[in-house]
């Protein structure tokens, strides 16, 4: 549990830092120190729930790992652990978006940027529940 609690931390960690790398890097340090203090708690949020499901499936793939050894795990696991892989990192191109609108790239983006945001957080969401859920299930086995 300790591994996967600082795995999360720093994929939350490292997210932040790429988010404002990115920013500085288009936009310059004082732009991107203004967007973060103008969207920190989506900004937070975000990287926070991407912290989340790493750390989830960070576990649960240990889980599957030491029940294999025991003999004790379904043959499902290896689609399992590959499904919880895929709820976990495909949606954060939604998180990308408000990130691209930020820098100016994609104007339309821009326009709905909040909205984005919003998508990205209810997405991490459905992320964290269903990787929540597996672990449960795979932690009673």
């Amino acid at each position: 549990m300790r591994k996967s609690i600082i795995k999360g931390s720093a994929a939350f960690l490292i997210l932040l830092a790429v988010y404002f790398l990115i920013l500085t890097l288009v936009s310059g340090w004082k732009f991107a120190w203004e967007q973060f203090s103008r969207f920190w708690y989506f900004i937070i949020a975000l990287a926070l729930g991407f912290g989340v499901q790493f750390g989830l499936y960070s576990y649960l793939k240990e889980i599957i790992r030491q029940k294999a050894k025991t003999g004790r795990v379904l043959a499902a696991t290896g689609v399992t652990s590959t499904t919880a892989m895929i709820s976990c990192c495909a949606h954060y191109l939604t998180n990308i978006l408000p990130i691209l609108g930020i820098t100016g790239i994609i104007t339309f983006i821009g326009q709905y940027q909040v909205q984005f945001f919003w998508i990205g957080l209810f997405f991490n969401l459905l992320g964290i529940l269903y990787l929540g859920n597996k672990v449960l299930r795979f932690s009673k086995q």
